[in-house]
């Protein structure tokens, strides 16, 4: 029982330690890892070597699939564009499996975990946010080196118990059917530990230790490839119909790959025995396994080199395979996952930050600033709203009041649903930059919500003055639909500079201009009606309406103003 737990806890720290390594390095990346995403997949190719290149970085193809799936989810990526990074992905996980044999067996590298772990203590003491992220990843190298060293020797010796190999062997003996149970086994594993970097050091420890003969543990190797596809698929679970295509895509092609790899299944592991047999290492096809008979130490090494190599090599050709049926693959997930229509044009809901659990904090923060952006969107529609409904009358007025009603509180919950996505962003766990960047959105999103609000304001003006039987001259209507072109303008400078990638001096003089001639036009239209009313005060109660809806229409420009203010903060 204490040396099942004692796996377990091993694991445990294994696990740990990828997670605090991966977020370490994603956090010193911090939005240079975001931006080098988006701009270097502009074909399947360059997708695939991007895949590739983060995920060797941050040791994670499942964080890698679900920031795509995400990406893909808040309009950063195209389809095609995602299928090619999950291929690179694929491949880029395998180097992990190779940092676990040469490192993890050949060595002890467990020596120099704790003092490494001294080294990361002293740097998690700096004031430098930078450091600070370099101590986790160092940190959790030692863990993940720490926690497979206490695996390896927790699990049973089989000198001790030779029953626990005489149980595995009988898996072993059923021909190809075992091939297809140990690949059961593999998925199953994945599933329930959601790391297939976690199932290939057990299955790396399985070969070393002689429990399972290289056959069997390339079968594993194949049923983690399909296991891993399940992560992508629960983040994918409520997002838009694309991120679900993304996820599928990575589904159908992992289950290509393993049908092929089924298929060729002798020929190719003779081709991997091959190879590590030109490395003066004994043919690991050739390695006999028994309860009585222990494996060199060669022999190990040999099972571990040809595991990881058929891990790589199977990544490798999959992608050479498939890359070139990027578009096929695309149109299959396209066909079998169907767009879902609103049925109304007002059922408004968030676009970009429902992909499900956030993978990593660094890079969620994309989908945040898109939902945002999809925010003041949806905000300048009141604009045609309140032009309409100052000019209405009866039940075409009752509409337009109705909506900008409905769209005050459609902006009171977008505002909440993006501020409670924020709230779970760990401040710890995001750089120094991109706190600034939350703070910054928080402000946005609260004038957004403010702009809502005169919307509605607006329209219990125009109620109060059609209960009063008042109406607006053509001149005045003729007026305040020249500063709704103005707050229209405003708005649409506002938006260009949220989704300018670096807010410049020429994108806040816009916004200045469009600012100023707001208020030059308040200011004309006041001077003028205060003239009128002093040569007719019969009209005083029409222009009391009148000069509210003017003063609110400014209030709108001084929030669109202010938005534009806080991107320079």
């Amino acid at each position: 029982m204490i040396q099942a737990l004692t796996l377990l806890g091993a694991l445990g720290m294994f696990l740990y330690g990828m997670n605090l390594m991966s977020g370490g390095l994603q956090k010193a990346a911090g939005s240079k890892l975001r931006n080098f995403l988006a701009s270097m997949t502009s074909n399947p190719f360059k997708g695939v070597m991007t895949g590739l290149g983060i995920t060797t970085v941050i040791q994670s193809s499942s964080a890698t699939t679900v920031m795509t799936v995400g990406f893909v989810n808040a309009g950063l990526l195209t389809l095609s564009q995602a299928v090619g990074v999950i291929m690179g992905a694929n491949i880029g996980t395998t180097i992990t499996a190779w940092l676990v044999s040469l490192l993890g067996f050949k060595a002890d590298i467990s020596l120099f975990a704790v003092p490494l772990m001294a080294v990361g203590f002293i740097l998690s003491l700096s004031k430098s946010d930078r450091r600070r992220h370099i101590s986790e990843l160092i940190v959790g190298f030692s863990l993940l080196f720490l926690g497979l060293s206490l695996m390896k020797s927790s699990v049973p010796d089989l000198r001790q118990t030779p029953e626990v190999l005489s149980f595995i062997q009988n898996w072993t003996s059923f021909g190809f059917g075992s091939v297809l149970i140990f690949l059961l086994f593999g998925t199953v594993l994945t599933l329930v530990l959601q790391s297939s970097s976690a199932t290939m050091a057990l299955t790396l420890i399985m070969v070393n230790m002689g429990w399972i003969p290289f056959e069997m543990g390339a079968a594993m190797v194949l049923g983690e490839n399909i296991g891993t596809t399940i992560t992508a698929n629960i983040a994918a679970a409520v997002g838009n119909a694309n991120a679900r295509r993304a996820a599928f895509a990575h589904t159908l092609f992992n289950l290509f790959g393993v049908c092929w790899a089924l298929i060729l299944y002798r020929p190719f592991l003779m081709l991997i025995g091959a190879i590590i047999a030109s490395m003066g290492l004994p043919n690991p096809m050739e390695i006999s396994h028994s309860a009585d008979m222990d494996i060199t130490a060669e022999e190990g090494i040999a099972t571990l080199y040809g595991v990881s190599m058929l891990h790589t090599l199977f990544n490798i050709f999959n992608t050479v395979i498939l890359v070139w049926f990027v578009p096929v693959i695309v149109k299959i997930a396209t066909t079998l996952i169907k767009d879902k229509k609103a049925a109304d044009e007002d059922v408004v809901k968030l676009k970009f930050i429902n992909a499900g659990p956030i993978s990593t904090a660094e890079l969620a923060v994309g989908e945040a600033r898109n939902e945002v952006i999809h925010f003041a969107e949806i905000s300048r529609r009141e604009v045609g709203f309140i032009r309409s409904a100052i000019s209405a009358e009866g039940k075409e007025f009752d509409a337009m009041r109705s909506r900008l009603v409905k769209y005050e509180e459609i902006s009171d919950r977008i505002e909440y649903e993006i501020a409670t996505f924020l709230n779970a962003l760990p401040e710890d766990s995001i750089s120094e930059e991109t706190r600034t960047e939350v703070k910054r959105m928080y402000k946005i999103i609260g004038e957004l919500e403010s702009l809502g609000d005169s919307g509605e304001a607006i329209s219990r003006i125009l109620t109060r003055r059609n209960s009063h039987k008042r109406t607006f001259t053509a001149e005045q209507i003729e007026k305040l639909g020249t500063l709704l072109t103005a707050i229209e303008r405003a708005y649409d400078v506002m938006i260009d500079n949220l989704k300018a990638q670096k807010f410049d001096e020429i994108g806040l003089r816009l916004a200045t201009d469009c600012e100023i001639e707001i208020n030059e036009i308040r200011n004309n239209i006041r001077e003028e009606e205060i003239m009128l009313i002093e040569q007719d005060g019969a009209n005083y109660p029409s222009s009391v309406y009148y000069l509210d809806t003017v003063s609110e229409l400014e209030r709108m420009g001084d929030f669109i103003i202010n938005i534009s203010q806080a991107l320079t903060k």
